[in-house]
């Protein structure tokens, strides 16, 4: 029988320590070993199969034809970002409105844009001359002043960049608008009873902190931008694309040329990865959780002492 100075004796022993048995997990170490050998095998058909003909893809990678190619590929992307983006923002704004109509005309933009296939609307403005040979400003149902020549004022790489931007601002205004519908419409309210003004508001409060949940996806919009940019080979407007197959179709070299552009849309896109990855930082300053993935998502959970 024991007694209460026995009882407090073994209360005051120190807890035996666990021993914690980490969980085993072959079928991670199995995965592992078979992505290796698949890696491996990869790599040696890469290097070892001729008809890759690496010294055609080293020739024509840096060639005066490609660079020119690769450049008007970068411009098509930027120009049509910029107009998505810019356009985006005000279709989205448009389908936030209170306005029946204006709300109705925004979304049927978004609907018409995103329901037809961006290469037709390419295909569509670059030969927009077709349907309107001149177009003109005037009164409207009226007298017309101006008249402009349409192969002139959209010629063929204005035609693209307006198919590519056109189409891109319809989604944008989804995604502008489902950034601005993150924020809590109680700081709308708050900074309205503080007397600003609706674009004030707009541009000061909310879009700030809409950048968290919009910049991601608008990275992503772009890097798709970037190869959607080869479907401009269908008018020969002189992109990367079109330029491989300009030089494939001469010395019949498909396979490599094919990697040549494959190279250089990986090169790109591996840019723009990078600069998405320092904007989301940069817009995430403040609110970012302490378990954060690094770049290419490698990093590491931060301590709370660090």
């Amino acid at each position: 029988m024991s007694t209460p100075e026995t009882v407090e004796q073994e209360d005051r022993k120190p807890p035996e320590q666990i021993v914690a048995v980490p969980v085993r997990h072959p079928g991670r170490w199995v995965m592992a070993a078979v992505l290796l050998v698949l890696a491996a095998m990869l790599v040696n058909s890469l290097v070892t199969n001729p008809a890759w003909r690496w010294d055609v893809v080293w020739q024509f990678l840096f060639s005066s034809r490609v660079l020119s190619g690769l450049w008007v590929t970068i411009e098509l992307t930027l120009l049509a970002m910029v107009i998505g983006v810019v356009l985006g923002i005000v279709i989205a704004i448009m389908r936030l409105s209170p306005n029946p109509i204006v709300s109705t005309i925004a979304w049927l933009y978004a609907w018409f844009f995103r329901g037809t296939p961006v290469l037709v609307q390419v295909i569509f403005w670059s030969f927009i001359a077709i349907l309107y040979p001149t177009l003109s400003l005037g009164i409207p149902f009226g007298p017309e002043f101006v008249y402009f020549d349409s192969n002139l004022l959209i010629p063929i790489f204005a035609g693209a960049v307006l198919g590519f931007g056109l189409n891109e601002a319809a989604y944008m205004s989804e995604i502008v608008r489902a950034g601005i519908l993150s924020v809590d419409e109680g700081q709308t309210e708050a900074a309205e009873a503080l007397g600003m003004t609706r674009l004030k508001i707009l541009r000061r409060i909310v879009l700030p902190q809409a950048m968290r949940v919009i910049i991601p996806p608008t990275g992503n919009e772009t890097i798709s931008m970037l190869k959607t940019t080869s479907l401009a080979s269908v008018i020969a407007v002189g992109d990367l694309f079109t330029q491989v197959q300009l030089i494939y179709g001469g010395n019949l070299q498909q396979v490599p040329l094919l990697v040549v552009a494959s190279i250089w849309y990986l090169v790109l896109t591996s840019l723009l990865s990078i600069a998405q990855y320092f904007i989301e930082r940069r817009f995430s300053r403040g609110s970012v959780p302490a378990r954060k993935a690094g770049f290419f998502g490698l990093g590491r959970p931060k301590s709370g002492l660090a």
